[in-house]
């Protein structure tokens, strides 16, 4: 199997059970690859690690829960994996530059970590210095 279809069976993975805590074992063990190969293979392909790409996900869903529900910010914190909200809050804000407060009251949902494409040719997304690359 190529890096390319390992890759998107990897991000699928992800995507599906983005609510659950993921570890390059759990990931590995599910898919049936070496955890060596799976990061590996999906760094070269996306030029980001799994575990950025998991908090890219976790951060635009939390984005997302921000503008389009009611939700206090701690519990959108949590269900981002976060063990508090400052952290969150600092997480939140290297990447959207701003908090999740300010976020919130602008009203507008931008994804900066959008799923990785499951056909056709894998695109490179990353997330540099609270800007997203493609």
């Amino acid at each position: 199997m190529n890096d390319d279809r390992v890759v998107k069976k990897t991000a699928s993975y992800i995507d599906k059970h983005i609510q659950e805590d993921l570890s390059l074992d759990k990931i590995a063990a599910a898919l049936n690859y070496s955890k060596f190969y799976i990061a590996h293979a999906f760094a070269e392909q996306t030029g980001c690690t799994i575990y950025k790409y998991i908090q890219g996900r976790r951060l635009t869903l939390a984005a997302e829960r921000l503008v389009k529900t009611e939700m206090p910010i701690v519990e959108i914190a949590y269900e981002a994996h976060y063990n508090s909200q400052q952290a969150f809050t600092l997480a939140f804000g290297r990447i959207y530059q701003c908090t999740p407060q300010t976020y919130r009251k602008n009203g507008i949902f931008y994804p900066k970590q959008p799923k990785l494409p499951c056909s056709g040719s894998v695109r490179i997304y990353s997330i540099k210095g609270g800007m997203m690359a493609a």
